[in-house]
């Protein structure tokens, strides 16, 4: 029996979405940048649950993304391009799995954050499912 490998979810739609043009001139990454307030363009990106289907063989990472920008109208922008660029993940293949669907749990709303109240946040949830060999 083979030992079952989980891949990484929130570095699978971090590396996927880091160099997309639509995102120029956006940190994208699974933790704030050091300085971080929030005013910064970003996309934060956290797995926040899900769970796996031992019979299908499929994990299912339920993903937020937590998009910051200098404005509530840039924030807004941010977040759309992020929301169309990994609605696009379906076929891509990271390690041994490759992603067979996405699922917008809940689209972009907007969710001040206390902790930085400077800044401008989006926040939406996606969920991946990913075919594990």
């Amino acid at each position: 029996m083979s030992v079952l490998t989980f891949p990484d979810a929130e570095r699978l739609v971090v590396d996927f979405l880091k160099n997309r043009p639509e995102l120029t001139g956006t940190t994208v990454d699974n933790r704030p940048p050091a300085g971080f307030d929030g005013t910064q363009k970003a996309v934060l990106v956290s797995r926040v649950g899900g769970a796996f289907l031992d019979d299908q063989h499929l994990d299912q990472p339920l993903l937020d993304l937590e998009v910051y920008g200098p404005d509530k109208t840039t924030a807004h922008g941010v977040a759309l391009a992020a929301r169309a660029c990994v609605l696009e993940l379906t076929g891509t293949s990271y390690g041994t799995a490759v992603v067979t669907d996405v699922a917008e749990e809940d689209g972009p709303r907007w969710l001040p954050d206390y902790l930085r109240p400077q800044g401008n946040r989006y926040l939406a949830t996606v969920r991946l499912r990913l075919r594990l060999a």
